[in-house]
């Protein structure tokens, strides 16, 4: 028996310091994602910007951005809903913090459940996905290529939270499809990325869809569905996301997330 309780005892200690150990390198590498990226915010969104683009990207923009509002330079995000490990398993609940760099493409995401936490970034124009159990032991480590360009799609996409990063620049086209979807092309570090952008009748960014690589595997396709737009700092963003890999066999769905807190432009950590 006192065995049994100095064995859970030190248990609770190795789980203690494994997640001590974790916040610190979690804090470190959003400390360094913000130090690499500058503050663009005195640029200012005009609406003489949108006079090329196709019709329902003018559409989006007009109605979610007011004249003269200033970029985003930074963001960070709360977020609360339901995960799956493998699109065969079952739903977990899941909590999550994200912070992003709009300047230098950049983020980092922390997802915690009640068994592990994932971390997802692009930091440093690398892309990696680490998983921990339990906040001691590592069961994912993936980095490479495919996550380099995974990654900076993720970012990407996830700019209908920092929205003002959808404007056209030296890195970023719109190019028309019809009257409700347009193709977003993104070149950067010898990467052509691309979404294919659906818009509702009222201007909301409803899908983007693309081709990603489903983790070591080929590319699928990979879809953001976004919903329930709510005005939070002043932009008008979706708060409920649904993610999914369009296969042959049919959509499975991965990730539905709900926005719970943004903020722009304050380069730290909650």
């Amino acid at each position: 028996m006192i065995i049994a309780l100095i064995l859970l005892g030190l248990l609770f200690i190795i789980l203690i310091i494994g997640k001590i150990n974790l916040s610190i390198k979690f804090n470190n590498q959003v400390k360094e994602l913000f130090t690499q990226s500058k503050n663009i915010s005195d640029q200012t969104f005009q609406k003489r910007q949108l006079d090329s683009l196709p019709e329902p990207v003018q559409r989006y923009f007009n109605h979610i951005l007011k004249d003269g509002q200033p970029y985003i330079s930074y963001a960070r995000i709360k977020h609360d809903g339901k995960f799956k490990t493998d699109l065969d398993k079952g739903w977990i609940n899941i909590t999550g913090e994200q912070y992003a760099t709009i300047e230098k493409p950049g983020f980092i995401w922390k997802g915690t459940t009640s068994m592990f936490i994932a971390r997802d970034m692009y930091i440093s124009d690398k892309g990696r996905l680490i998983a921990t159990l339990f906040s001691v032991y590592t069961v994912a480590d993936a980095k490479g290529e495919k996550y380099n360009e995974g990654e900076l799609l993720r970012w990407l996409g996830e700019s209908v939270l920092y929205p003002t990063n959808f404007l056209p620049s030296k890195n970023l086209k719109w190019s028309p499809i019809d009257q409700n979807s347009a193709k977003l092309t993104f070149n950067y570090k010898e990467m052509s990325l691309f979404f294919r952008v659906t818009f509702n009748e009222i201007g909301e960014l409803t899908e983007l869809e693309t081709k990603r690589y489903m983790g070591d595997k080929g590319l699928e396709t990979w879809v953001i569905k976004a919903t329930n737009y709510k005005e939070m700092n002043n932009v008008l963003i979706p708060t409920a996301f649904d993610v999914l890999w369009r296969l042959e066999k049919g959509d499975f769905s991965y990730a539905k997330f709900n926005i719970t807190e943004v903020e722009y432009n304050k380069p730290e950590k909650f």
